[in-house]
């Protein structure tokens, strides 16, 4: 008969793998850290039992990262769905690190849960959990345990970690910080400290290799701290679970030093420790360490802005009416014009800056207006370049203060290009390249035009990114084009003489509204990804028409505040991680009705 930890004995599911009468039929192995339970597409005949450890649940997409689903725990199934079903694994269930794994075939299964009903009656419980909390686009189970390991002596992580603790116990949760004095502490003491508290933050300095190795093995996710103003040492140590690398699950901290105006040097840092995700934190900007603490328990918000031409203004006013409101942005990501104002707020440009930039960049003067013999475009792009420039100059992805992304269509692959990293300017100029009005960009002999064409609301990618909510703007909404405005002109001169060619032919307008235009599955998908959508009124503001600027921006503003006068919660919390305490309230509240 097979015996499990005190912590993970109290369930239904667990006395059936406890049971004696199963003993013969339950399989016990021990699985690496890094090395696959299952695959995705394989048969499910097995019920799988996390006895010790942790797995990870991953979705993979082709020629995309994997998007991280959850964390599987002691004391909890996987494969469960897949199994009742009798279908094929959805996913792929990896270990973070060295586990213990019970396993029951599919019939016996099914034999003891018709003995015992509550077996399948927990079982279900956890099914439906899990099945919603997927629709939701939220993880099956969120990662508590969380390492942070120094790579250069400059840095001290223990007082960084202790003051990201200090920021995550002011938002409710119960969480233990544990530095070198817990490396020579038995397993268990790692097991009743996970088991006791809300999050576990193991902090190593640069210098203690032994315990740097241990902390390496024992989180579901791993932050590297550097000091931002040094380069990379030419060796960096490994010390890391084969689980977290494999799976992309290691992160960046840079500090930067006070005062620094802007980053330098991150794409060297990124090759050196292939982060996943890179978070720039300035020593005398408490909310930059904020931040941290708001990724960590899932209260970041993440910002995402379609495309949609001249309507894309109305994404100035929601940003300006956010930042009135006091929601923090975390990440934000756009396609198109779209990604050109998410940019502007990934620049910590304020609201004033923003707002002359984009004045002068696309509505005192038509951007498209260098017309050109249409061999690959209408336009030259010409204007589109030196603007760019002009405004965002040489600055990197990974300089960026903010963590941002922008997509573009990459027309040779046949799907999407998520840009992350790289030059600023070049990787906009792909995400708003309209095929027909402007040339297409060519990068690794790949040709790039606007994102908008394969994903202009991309939801998904910021999920990938951060468990927190998504605050997404949609400028698609209404009539986006007429057919007065798809009509030939009655007369050039006419046209001519009163100032429509300032917008361009209206060739401009089919050619936007076919870049921008999506299926009605993939706007529904997209919008019921967001926590909060906000939807602006644009019928009076014309794709094309670059001068509509401030009732476009006014629209964007009037959409938001009314969006979240809806609310009854802070946007943080609009994916609300219940602490220990709040869980037991509740369940002693069910208990006493």
């Amino acid at each position: 008969m097979v015996r499990l930890p005190t912590s993970v004995a109290d369930s239904a599911l667990a006395r059936l793998f406890t049971d004696g009468a199963h003993a013969s039929d339950i399989s016990w192995f021990s699985l690496p850290g890094g090395a696959a339970l299952c695959e995705a597409g394989e048969p499910a005949d097995q019920l799988y039992f996390v006895r010790a450890g942790r797995l990870a649940a991953f979705r993979h997409e082709e020629g995309h990262e994997a998007h991280f689903l959850g964390v599987i725990r002691p004391g909890e199934p996987a494969g469960e769905m897949a199994m009742i079903a009798g279908s094929d694994h959805s996913a792929t269930v990896v270990a973070l690190r060295d586990s213990e794994i019970l396993c029951m075939p599919r019939k016996v299964f099914f034999e003891a849960a018709e003995r015992d009903p509550a077996v399948m009656i927990e079982l279900a419980r956890l099914m439906i959990l899990r099945a919603r909390q997927t629709a939701s686009r939220a993880s099956i189970g969120e990662p508590s345990v969380f390492g942070f390991v120094g790579v250069s002596g400059k840095v001290r992580v223990r007082e960084l970690v202790e003051q990201i603790a200090a920021d995550m116990t002011e938002m409710g949760y119960g969480v233990a910080t544990a530095g070198e004095e817990a490396q020579h502490a038995p397993t268990e003491w790692f097991s009743n400290v996970e088991g006791h508290h809300d999050f576990v933050l193991y902090a190593a300095e640069s210098d203690q290799i032994a315990w740097k190795q241990i902390v390496g093995r024992q989180v579901d996710r791993l932050f590297r701290v550097a000091a931002g103003d040094e380069p990379p040492p030419p060796i960096l140590d490994v010390f890391v679970s084969p689980g977290l690398d494999r799976q992309q699950l290691l992160d960046l901290i840079l500090i930067q030093p006070a005062g620094r105006v802007r980053p330098s040097g991150s794409e060297d840092w990124i090759d050196a420790v292939r982060s996943a995700r890179l978070f720039h934190v300035r020593m005398g900007e408490p909310d930059h360490l904020r931040r941290i603490a708001r990724v960590l328990t899932s209260r970041s918000v993440g910002l995402v802005l379609s495309g949609g031409g001249a309507r894309a203004y109305a994404h100035i006013g929601a940003i300006r009416e956010l930042r009135k409101a006091g929601v923090p942005v975390d990440f934000v990501g756009g396609v198109s014009m779209g990604a050109v104002i998410a940019a502007a707020l990934a620049m910590e440009w304020d609201g004033d800056e923003i707002d002359w930039r984009i004045r002068k960049a696309f509505v005192e003067s038509n951007p498209v207006s260098d017309i050109a013999i249409p061999l690959l475009a209408m336009t030259l792009g010409e204007q589109v370049r030196l603007r760019l420039l002009e405004h965002f100059g040489e600055q990197l992805i990974s300089d960026l203060w903010l963590p941002f992304f922008c997509v573009s269509s990459n027309l040779t692959s046949g799907s999407y290009q998520l840009h992350r990293r790289g030059l600023l300017r070049q990787a906009l100029r792909a995400s708003i390249a309209i095929p027909g009005l402007l040339p297409p960009v060519t990068q690794d002999n790949n040709v790039l035009v606007d994102g908008a064409v394969m994903k202009n609301f991309p939801t998904d990618i910021m999920r990938g990114m951060h468990l927190g909510p998504i605050v997404g703007v949609d400028v698609t909404r209404g009539r986006n084009i007429t057919a007065d405005q798809a009509a030939r002109p009655s007369s050039v001169w006419r046209w001519i003489f009163s100032g429509q060619w300032r917008k361009g032919p209206p060739i401009v307008s089919l050619l936007l509204r076919a870049a921008t235009i999506s299926t009605g599955r993939e706007i529904i998908a997209s919008r019921e990804a967001t926590d909060l959508l906000i939807l602006p009124k644009m019928d009076d503001v014309e794709i094309r028409d670059w001068e509509a600027y401030d009732p476009a921006v006014e629209a964007g503003a009037e959409a938001m505040r009314l969006a979240l006068s809806k609310i009854t919660r802070p946007v943080t919390d609009l994916r609300h991680r219940a602490s220990r305490d709040e869980l037991e309230a509740l369940e002693s509240l069910s208990a006493g009705r």
